[in-house]
């Protein structure tokens, strides 16, 4: 089961979101962008109430993005789970049983022959997928990877949320806070 049926990840770009996230129903949110030295105590202030956070590693200040810095936040942070466009930090994730997420963007053709090549050699438990406005795309992904898919980027409407969650995606990722909102069958 696919994050308790959630079928919308909010995503935190700042403390004051996060902190407003905190006082929702989710179980699962993510965390943008944050600063190093507050992402301990933010981890358990989500524990605290309840919620499971998913970091995006490459946008932490003050941390490298690769292997060793995943240990770090695998072993002394611990989150439910990391973001990351780097297969290395993933890997490290994985091995470590949290989830790992792979971001793709899809830029162009070769971005996506590329995308898929490095999907071949590392199963990521799932493929955030941006832009996630692009139905064909999602089931494209799904279909060549059989990982399960999250979209995200440019998704700015209920409509193209429910598009995105029809063609397959088994949950939206979204920092348009309109969107936390919405309600979906």
């Amino acid at each position: 089961m696919h994050f308790h049926r959630q079928k919308i990840l909010p995503a935190a770009k700042s403390i004051k979101e996060f902190e407003k996230l905190l006082q929702t129903s989710y179980s699962y949110i993510i965390l943008l962008e944050t600063h190093i030295a507050q992402l301990q105590s933010l981890i358990r202030l989500a524990h605290r109430h309840q919620k499971k956070v998913l970091l995006h590693v490459d946008l932490i200040q003050g941390l490298r993005s690769d292997e060793y810095g995943a240990e770090f936040i695998c072993q002394m942070i611990k989150p439910a789970g990391l973001i990351s466009t780097r297969t290395p930090v993933l890997q490290v994730a994985k091995k470590k049983g949290l989830i790992a997420i792979q971001r793709i963007f899809l830029l162009d053709t070769h971005a996506l022959s590329t995308s898929y090549r490095l999907l071949q050699s590392f199963k990521p438990d799932y493929i955030e997928v941006l832009p996630g406005i692009i139905p064909h795309i999602i089931q494209e992904v799904y279909q060549q990877t059989k990982v399960p898919i999250l979209a995200g980027g440019l998704i700015r409407t209920p409509h193209e949320m429910n598009l995105a969650l029809e063609a397959g995606a088994c949950a939206v990722t979204t920092s348009t806070r309109k969107l936390w909102e919405n309600k979906l069958k």
